[in-house]
């Protein structure tokens, strides 16, 4: 069967249990981030804490290595409740069914309620998810699910409704040093065995990108090698760190000037349609633990101020990768950061679009504003008409053109042209459209 009940002999402290298991908070008060949903009060802080009116299943959606099995541990431990943990990549619908029969069995002879954690629940069939249901109708487990994807897509609407739906941020860089000092000091640790130098600290920290999880295993790996090789007593270098999770140590600081250097490279590769150095740009931020959806925001920006009309998909790309890269995290985002990255970069390019609007902007500012005309004022106020508001109007649908012959700008703007279009790309088609459409629009002399 793939389920695996937690007892002392399976726990956090078993011999050989990885670092990132032994670590796994005790307390409440060890979890790091998630404040967010630990407010006194709130569903999470009441599971918790043992209140049996709170006894509700529960779906936890997050990138990884953000606390979702930690926190199904503590609810089980809180509540004196079984834990029982299956994972949805090898279960099946006989393992669902024997899990539930042994709840059922355990709660009516015991009195013993169970905690059922289901690992990656979105790799469930619809078949698997739908066997769930009646011991979440009827209590007879509590259901704690974790996924990475977003729930409204990959679980099924009745389990859905039966649970709270919980999402879980990726930790902050304080969150894993917090983590990443405790690890090296605590008993269940490193035990002080070995000492962290601040460069090591602060690369660990960047290359978890947010996962607790990644950090203490690139720790462990890192303290193994240092033992065998200089004993106990030694300091980790960011150099061990490299050579044991082979990860280079970027040199690049979030809050410091190769963070704004390397993202001004990056945009302006983009711009100057050099494909391979926006690709090593892009490449120097993901392997130092830039926020992603930082990247994705810098290229919707970029996709409107340096293409424009000249590929008006390309800001579709860059918005969709954007949500692409907020729903599934890392390290998958970076194939979907690339494919923007590659399609910006071989994009014709267009400042026309910003040039529009720092005009138009420019204008107002100076002041050079007029009155609406008249027949665009609004008319369906009482007295309006009075005042003679939309008089004068032609409604362009009622047109066999679709485009009335009347004023839009103010007169004193009446002339004035904001959007100049380039040849580059679709924009060229752009430029005969709107000049096409200023000569329809043109009043009669």
């Amino acid at each position: 069967m793939s389920a695996t009940l937690f007892d002392e002999a399976a726990g956090p402290e078993r011999p050989g249990a990885p670092l990132a298991v032994r670590m796994r908070p005790r307390a409440v008060e060890d979890l790091a981030g998630q404040r967010h949903l630990l407010a006194d009060g709130s569903p999470l802080r009441r599971l918790l804490e043992g209140d049996p009116r709170a006894a509700v299943s529960v779906i936890l959606w997050g990138p990884p290595g953000t606390g979702k099995t930690t926190l199904a541990h503590l609810v089980s431990q809180s509540t004196g409740r079984r834990f029982v943990e299956l994972s949805a990549v090898t279960a099946g619908v006989k393992d669902v069914r024997e899990v539930i029969d042994a709840a059922r069995s355990a709660l009516g002879m015991q009195g013993k309620g169970t905690v059922l954690f289901v690992d990656e629940v979105h790799r469930f069939s619809k078949t698997q998810q739908d066997a769930l249901l009646p011991a979440v109708e009827n209590g007879w487990v509590t259901l704690i699910a974790a996924t990475t994807e977003n729930p409204s897509f990959s679980v099924v609407s009745p389990l859905l409704s039966r649970s709270i739906m919980l999402t879980l941020q990726p930790l902050t860089d304080d969150d894993l040093g917090a983590l990443l000092d405790r690890a090296v000091a605590d008993p269940r640790g490193l035990d002080g065995a070995l000492e962290l130098d601040d460069e090591a600290r602060a690369h660990l920290v960047r290359i978890a990108s947010g996962d607790a999880r990644r950090m203490l295993t690139a720790l462990e790996a890192a303290a193994g090698l240092v033992t065998s090789s200089r004993g106990t007593g030694a300091t980790v270098t960011v150099d061990d760190v490299t050579a044991a999770v082979q990860t280079a140590a970027v040199r690049y600081d979030r809050d410091g000037d190769q963070h704004y250097d390397v993202i001004s490279a990056f945009i302006k590769s983009v711009r100057g349609s050099d494909v391979d150095a926006a690709l090593h740009y892009l490449a120097r931020m993901i392997e130092a633990g830039e926020d992603p959806r930082f990247i994705g925001r810098r290229l919707i920006i970029l996709a409107s101020e340096d293409i424009g009309m000249a590929d008006p998909t390309a800001l579709h790309t860059a918005v969709s990768a954007a949500e692409a890269v907020a729903l599934i995290g890392m390290p998958e985002g970076r194939l979907i950061l690339a494919q923007a990255t590659i399609h910006l970069a071989l994009s014709p390019k267009s400042n026309a679009v910003t040039v529009a609007i720092d005009a138009a902007q420019s204008d107002v500012r100076s002041g050079r504003v007029g009155t609406v005309p008249t027949h665009l004022r609004d008319a369906h106020y009482p007295g309006a008409r009075v005042l003679g508001h939309g008089s004068g109007y032609v409604y362009p649908h009622d047109l066999p053109s679709g485009v009335a012959r009347q004023q839009y700008l103010p007169d004193v703007l009446a002339d004035r042209r904001y959007y100049e279009p380039t040849g580059r790309g679709d924009e060229g088609a752009w430029a005969e459209i709107a000049e096409r459409l200023a000569q329809a629009r043109r009043p009669e002399r």
